[in-house]
């Protein structure tokens, strides 16, 4: 394979992450302003605030690992498919990272009305990557991606299956 004929290094991410955070930040927001109070529940303060760190640690975590230890960019230059590490666990691990960490923020604004703003990312975050990397994917690598996408979730972190 051609070394040229690689995916971008930066890719979609910005088209996928950038929406996904501002609707956080807004939502977030318009619910500190008091909008939305209907939906803030009290007793559930404490568990969704321990919850919600625990989540946005583990996104950060996964970034991390996605990034530096498996040098995802090294693999793109390099026409690799990243298959280990984290990428056996979850196919996109920094779009899930990002996801994760505004899931996790969502939970610690305490408001039932933003559990909404995931499950629109969450939409908008698939569709985007059927119809753009998964495409260039297989493309680039073929059957081995395939079997990959057999064994590996889109984007919630996961066991691999056998």
């Amino acid at each position: 394979m051609n070394n040229k004929n690689h995916l971008p290094a930066i890719g979609v991410g910005p088209i996928i992450i950038t929406p996904q955070i501002i609707l956080t930040f807004v939502g977030i927001m318009l619910s500190v302003f008091g909008f939305f109070d209907a939906g803030k529940i009290a007793i559930l303060k404490i568990p969704f605030t321990v919850i919600g760190i625990i989540i946005i640690v583990f996104g950060i975590y996964l970034w991390y690992c996605a990034n530096f230890k498996e040098k995802v960019f090294d693999c793109i230059t390099k026409n690799k498919l990243a298959t280990k590490g984290v990428y056996s666990m979850v196919r996109n691990p920094i779009y899930s990272a990002f996801f994760l960490i505004c899931l996790g923020a969502v939970l610690i604004a305490n408001n039932l009305i933003l559990f909404i703003i995931p499950v629109i990312c969450w939409v908008y975050m698939t569709i985007f990557l059927k119809r753009t990397e998964e495409k260039w994917l297989l493309n680039l690598y073929g059957q081995e991606y395939i079997d990959y996408c057999k064994r590996v979730n889109r984007c919630i972190p996961w066991f691999p299956k056998k």
